[in-house]
């Protein structure tokens, strides 16, 4: 079956393509834009797509189109309803990344609680060459345990997260489900995880739900102590709000991997922000979760393949 990579640059040119090649004929594009992406598919029986838009357009352009391999767990850059309209299946690769995000998110937790970057950055500026002792104490070293790990979003990665968390003795708290209404008994209310967290680590999908979720009241609830991680997707935090907390000392500190747009624009307003570590969307790109990416994928199209659609995951 003919197949068509829209993104490969994503996935990183370290990484072998060759288990997808085994599976199809394969063409792979670093990028596609939003004009090059009808041509491209037009005749691809199989869509592999990391973050290109494949919508109504799309689909109606690929009039042989057959599966759509979403290059990641997230998949709102698909048309879904759509796709079921013309009999489209629809795959993800979930698990890959958890390894890699949770290392991400306590390098994260590391750096700050140690205070690593502002203690080289003064060691680059020659303070401690002045120092009259041996050491310097002008930046907050804070042991994890015993501290709060607020955790929003208890899936894979989120519970990889709470086990590394109770290796440093920290204390987990599970915030309630955003999406079941049934919760457990051993939840937090949302409330209770922003006013209670010492560091708050967000792992849940950005939905209509939880655009915002994180905005000026619920910034201000949090400990001034508090720092704030987000791994999971743009949005989920207001950009503005948390800029303005920063400035303000509402909250210590803050680390994300994702911004609203991506890349960013030069004037984004997290740029003007103190105390904040801003990475670009690369929690998820060890070169194990980018290699397990690949094999997912490939597996996906192999299943498929063979007619069983049924085994695969579905978005």
């Amino acid at each position: 079956m003919k197949a068509v990579l829209l993104d490969k640059a994503t996935i990183g040119n370290d990484i072998s393509l060759q288990e997808i090649e085994n599976q199809c004929e394969l063409v792979s594009y670093d990028t596609t834009t939003k004009e090059e992406v009808l041509q491209r598919v037009s005749d691809a029986e199989i869509i592999i797509t990391n973050k290109v838009v494949i919508g109504k357009r799309e689909t109606e352009a690929a009039k042989n189109l057959k599966l759509i391999c979403v290059a990641a767990t997230g998949y709102n850059n698909i048309d879904i309803e759509e796709a079921k309209k013309r009999n489209i299946v629809v795959t993800n690769v979930k698990g890959y990344s958890t390894e890699s995000v949770a290392q991400t998110v306590f390098g994260y937790i590391l750096a700050i609680m140690n205070s690593t970057a502002n203690v080289a950055h003064d060691i680059k500026k020659g303070l401690w060459q002045q120092s009259p002792v041996f050491t310097m104490l002008n930046h907050p070293f804070i042991e994890l345990k015993g501290k709060n790990l607020g955790i929003i979003g208890y899936g894979t990665i989120g519970k990889r997260v709470a086990e590394i968390g109770k290796v440093f003795g920290m204390n987990i708290l599970i915030s309630e489900s955003l999406v079941n209404k049934e919760q457990s008994s051993d939840r937090f209310t949302f409330d209770e995880i922003l006013t209670q967290s010492d560091i708050l680590t967000i792992h849940t999908p950005l939905t209509d739900k939880t655009k915002n979720l994180i905005s000026e009241k619920e910034l201000k609830l949090m400990k001034k102590s508090a720092v704030l991680i987000n791994a999971a997707r743009g949005g989920i935090v207001n950009e503005q709000d948390l800029h303005d907390a920063l400035v303000n000392k509402e909250i210590r500190y803050a680390a994300v991997d994702v911004l609203t747009q991506e890349p960013p624009k030069n004037d984004n307003i997290l740029f003007k922000a103190p105390n904040i570590i801003i990475t670009p969307h690369i929690a998820w790109t060890s070169v194990e979760a980018r290699q397990k990416l690949v094999a997912g994928i490939s597996e996906n199209i192999k299943l498929f393949l063979a007619g069983k659609a049924n085994e695969i995951d579905l978005c």
